[in-house]
């Protein structure tokens, strides 16, 4: 119960110092967007280089990965469904909904909850990287694809991968890691120290973004707004209750893991990502912003449940 209480705690307070920044107008108008562009294109791909250099790959696919990828499946394609049938979105906007419908906080947030409430961070990993080797891979290719002029040839779709930091980094960091190789703390120490920004500079570029923000007011977004935090929050961690328990048939403490990752709100990276296509950003803001409230609330109701 700590770690789920300590680890929203981190988020709000960076988060907070952001707005206050932007309120003051410490650093300028741009800077949301300058910081997203540095998370993006610098901070998190030494961060996942680092990561995956140093992970152990005997330990990925587990049932509560299992399990954990087919509730942020069905999920998605819900949301995408809606979205493009129903309410006639764009790909972009759907694409970016969907985001915040299904991808999770598995960094700052995941981690810390691995750590006190899980009790063993290596639990966390196979979703971070499920979400960094193939979730944001193909949400960031479509997201390009939806971006360009007319229908890419074969060749360019087959360059999208290499134009993208995110994903060059993560296939650079698990080559490391399958070769076997342990590069020198002095080769790994400056990506480090960049990707040690991150998080930070992800969660200041959230809050910066938040003067003026009214996540609860009517308008345009918001059917995409509620559908996305209730899919996240509420059906997300209960699909995989039931894909866990009925389906697969867990382990008691597998099936925990599998409902409490499922239950992280969505990731600021959604955000970030929404702020590097200048697609639906307000959507992604505050769908992070009442995820991150909301589900703790079912965080806590998983907690008092299942253990």
């Amino acid at each position: 119960m700590s770690g789920v209480l300590s680890g929203f705690a981190a988020i709000w307070a960076i988060a907070t110092l952001g707005y206050l920044l932007a309120r003051g107008r410490v650093l300028g108008e741009h800077a949301p967007e300058v910081l997203g562009r540095l998370v993006f294109f610098v901070a998190t791909p030494a961060l996942l280089f680092v990561t995956l250099s140093r992970t152990s790959l005997d330990r990925i696919v587990t049932g509560a990965l299992l399990v954990f990828v087919a509730a942020t499946i069905l999920v998605a394609v819900i949301y995408t469904l809606i979205a493009r049938l129903v309410w006639k979105r764009s790909t972009r906007r759907a694409t970016i909904g969907a985001l915040g419908a299904s991808y999770v906080n598995a960094a700052n947030l995941g981690l810390p909850i691995a750590a006190y409430v899980l009790g063993d961070v290596s639990l966390v990993v196979p979703v971070l990287l499920f979400q960094v080797l193939l979730a944001a891979p193909f949400a960031l290719t479509v997201l390009d694809l939806a971006s360009g002029q007319g229908r890419p040839s074969l060749k360019s779709l087959l360059l999208l991968p290499a134009r993208n930091p995110i994903m060059v980094a993560s296939v650079a960091g698990i080559a490391v890691a399958v070769s076997g190789w342990t590069p020198p703390e002095l080769l790994l120490e400056p990506f480090t120290l960049v990707g040690a920004a991150a998080v930070p500079a992800a969660l200041l570029a959230f809050g910066m973004s938040l003067p003026g923000a009214r996540p609860l007011r009517p308008g345009p977004e918001a059917p995409d707004r509620y559908l996305a935090v209730g899919l996240k929050v509420i059906v997300q961690p209960v699909l995989a209750y039931l894909i866990g328990r009925f389906l697969v048939h867990l382990p008691q403490d597998q099936l925990f893991a599998a409902v409490v990752t499922s239950a992280l709100p969505a990731a600021q990276n959604v955000f970030v990502f929404a702020l590097r296509y200048k697609e639906s950003e307000t959507l992604a803001r505050d769908v992070v912003m009442l995820s991150t409230l909301a589900s703790a609330l079912t965080m806590i109701v998983a907690a008092v449940f299942l253990t």
